[in-house]
């Protein structure tokens, strides 16, 4: 039986996206999101919480991430989930969710906004979706 693993995030850059190359040339961005919402509690408090993902990018739209985004900067991602767990040099056991972008729609306008930059094309306006599932490396 088939499964269904898939995120869909909006939110803000938390930092500037980090690129590096794996050890066969692959290049992969990595940056964090964070997702806000407003809610009232029972006694009338209205408060807001923040929510921080770790998103990840290979291949050609890690390239495009790692050009076009900046802190602050309002993105859509669309990926799959993926856990990772292991031990630490301290002896404990680590564990960490991170999104693995398949698409990665640039919502804020680049030129003229705070941290984007002026005159970079807007990936959304292309044709081409920003990521596809089959340029991941597995």
């Amino acid at each position: 039986m088939a499964g269904l693993n898939k995120m869909l995030v909006i939110g803000n850059l938390g930092s500037d996206p980090e690129m590096r190359y794996t050890p066969n040339g692959n290049p992969v961005t990595s940056f964090s999101l964070a997702t806000g919402r407003t809610y009232t509690t029972s006694s009338g408090e209205r408060r807001q919480e923040t929510e921080w993902f770790r998103v990840v990018a290979w291949n050609q739209l890690a390239e495009r991430c790692n050009q076009y985004l900046t802190k602050g900067r309002r993105v859509y991602v669309e990926g799959r989930l993926k856990s990772d767990t292991w031990t630490g040099q301290d002896g404990q056991s680590r564990s960490r969710n991170e999104i693995i972008a398949n698409m990665v729609l640039f919502l804020d306008r680049s030129g003229g906004e705070p941290g984007g930059e002026e005159g970079a094309p807007s990936p959304e306006s292309k044709d081409e979706p920003m990521g596809d599932a089959e340029d991941l490396p597995w």
